[in-house]
């Protein structure tokens, strides 16, 4: 009876240790509806890169001309994440990211009703920054998630993140030449309003105690990268592999568009679901990293990622090498970001504030590059483009391996 006894005992603990299937459910219910909001919000930084054409054709410019709008959304991004995304270690949830989605639904209002390409880039900023929420929801799936499934489900996320950044080029490539750019505008603040507060409405009240002011939390960042060497590694890292990926994809619809492609600005669009295949990575990358460790899969990531600066080169004149880079550089981006954010998240006991100091080094690093690709373009064509991102990722492994020597 005693070894009986003993069974019946451990499956008993067993039971007590699992979640109900009704928590179960609930949850996954409140993950999935995350990671919506999360595609969603996201995809409202990249909503202007696939109609550059269309508003430069509208404000009487080049596509070349306007290009540096693409960097303008993700440097308000950056600058929104250092002032916001801080204030999820102190501050009630629910009302911030209600509030954030209010102001982001006016700003694309605005940017849908803008006169010309200043005011349109003003407004553009004002959503990029306001639009922070997915940083905000990351670190609660990562504070609620089992320690043996944490990178999983910040993989379910970022999936959801990845997206709707690739559906935004394809979505909004194919509305902005039914409709007009304007209104993929206006529609896009429509689908932020809906799901930024029903997201706002299931989140938890609860906050933690704060010390100090409400951006005390940015005033800690310097100190917190320089405490931390594994979140410095992955700040750069990311920065280098976010870069490269934003110089060749904010510059992807002007090859496409232009020689010796002539595609229109729908078809170019298309291109981009190619890249949503490789966004199916952030799960299969989250258990990587939860049997093998980040730094692992942070190395395999860059490899793949230095192979695609080749075949986007030689995109330049075969179609078939730039399928096979998209396809490349997205599962090398997703698969480093899923690493190197569980690792942010994970390396200090403030995470909400390392997640800030890690997305901004890579919008940083991203805006950056893009603001380079656009005058590569122009003076060197996309060959230069191609060299802007393989620069970045020299800088993102170089620097991390002399800090670690």
């Amino acid at each position: 009876m005693a070894p009986q006894q003993s069974a019946t005992t451990a499956r008993r603990v067993l039971d007590h240790s699992r979640p109900p299937a009704r928590k179960r459910d609930a949850h996954a219910l409140f993950l999935a509806l995350i990671a919506v909001c999360s595609a969603v919000t996201a995809a409202n930084i990249y909503i202007a890169a696939p109609l550059l054409t269309l508003i430069a054709r509208d404000f009487g410019s080049t596509p070349a001309g306007v290009a540096w709008i693409a960097s303008v959304a993700q440097l308000g991004y950056a600058v929104g994440l250092l002032f916001f995304a801080p204030l999820g270690d102190s501050v009630n949830r629910r009302r911030l990211v209600g509030a954030l989605t209010l102001v982001t639904t006016a700003a694309l209002v605005a940017s849908a009703a803008a006169p010309g390409t200043g005011a349109l880039a003003v407004a553009v900023f004002v959503a990029s920054a306001a639009t922070v929420i997915p940083q905000l929801l990351v670190p609660l799936v990562a504070e609620r998630a089992p320690a043996a499934r944490r990178a999983r489900h910040v993989g379910a996320v970022v999936a959801g993140l990845f997206t709707g950044i690739v559906a935004a080029r394809v979505l909004g490539s194919l509305a902005g030449q039914a409709l007009g750019w304007r209104w993929v505008f206006a529609g896009a603040a429509v689908l932020t309003l809906g799901l930024g507060l029903a997201t706002a409405a299931v989140l938890p009240t609860a906050r933690r105690p704060r010390g100090g002011g409400p951006f005390s939390g940015l005033a800690t960042l310097p100190g917190l990268v320089r405490h931390s060497p594994d979140l410095w590694r992955a700040c750069l890292r990311q920065a280098g592999m976010f870069g490269a990926w934003s110089a060749v994809w904010t510059s992807l619809a002007l090859l496409l568009t232009g020689a010796p492609y002539h595609l229109s600005t729908a078809t170019a669009g298309l291109f981009g679901l190619f890249g949503l295949t490789a966004t199916a990575v952030a799960p299969l990358a989250g258990g990587l990293v939860d049997r093998f460790g980040a730094a692992k899969v942070v190395r395999s990531a860059y490899a793949v990622a230095a192979v695609s600066v080749p075949l986007f080169w030689a995109g330049g004149r075969a179609l078939w090498a730039l399928f096979l880079a998209a396809i490349a550089v997205h599962a090398a981006l997703v698969a480093s970001h899923v690493a190197n954010q569980t690792l942010a998240l994970t390396t200090t006991s403030a995470p909400a504030a390392a997640n800030t100091a890690y997305v901004v080094s890579g919008f940083a690093g991203g805006a950056l590059a893009s603001a380079a690709a656009g005058p590569a373009f122009g003076h060197w064509g996309w060959g230069g483009v191609c060299a802007v991102a393989g620069a970045w990722l020299l800088v993102g492994w170089g620097g991390t391996a002399v800090r670690r020597r």
